[in-house]
């Protein structure tokens, strides 16, 4: 097991992450830049961005193919360098062997983001330690909108996470 620059424990054998770890993260953090952010509807990186905008966070879309393009209320933005506000967290839609430029484009950046969000599936370890080494607390192999939904009691409408799932009604 290693340890972040947060004393946050992390195992990257078991990519466990500590529900107060992702609590402080969504809890401190207002702007995102999502890149490879799709004008989609149906591409689960819009799901995500239109959920965090829902929840009240600001999302700022990043992909060069669509600069310029208006997306939920948002100017497409080509790269993280042509963001003009400080950004707390880069959510990453992209290939796992992309993560590295990403994180180079990231750390140029003044401010720094707070934190590096690899999406579901997307995993980098060369890359997170990296921004780790900095200071940047990375998240991998998860996604902000479930997170928050399993975190605020979201998923637990619905059955999930409770242990309990079922089609009938609780008698209470």
């Amino acid at each position: 097991m290693t340890t972040n620059s947060r004393e946050v424990q992390f195992d990257h054998a078991t990519d466990y992450y500590s529900d107060a770890y992702i609590r402080d993260i969504l809890r401190d953090s207002q702007v995102y830049a999502v890149v490879g952010a799709s004008t989609n509807w149906n591409r689960p990186s819009y799901f995500a961005m239109k959920y965090l905008i829902q929840k009240g966070f600001r999302v700022i879309p990043i992909n060069p193919n669509s600069a310029g393009e208006s997306l939920l209320g948002e100017t497409v933005v080509a790269s993280l360098s042509g963001v003009d506000v400080p950004i707390d967290v880069v959510q990453v839609f992209r290939r796992s062997d992309q993560v590295a430029g990403v994180i180079d484009e990231a750390l140029s950046l003044k401010p720094r983001p707070k934190v590096i969000w690899m999406q579901l599936g997307v995993i980098n370890y060369e890359a997170a330690e990296k921004a780790e080494s900095v200071g940047i607390k990375v998240v991998m192999n998860r996604c902000p909108k479930i997170e928050y939904a399993r975190l605020s009691g979201e998923l637990g409408w619905n059955g999930i996470n409770t242990r309990v799932i079922t089609a009938k009604k609780r008698v209470i």
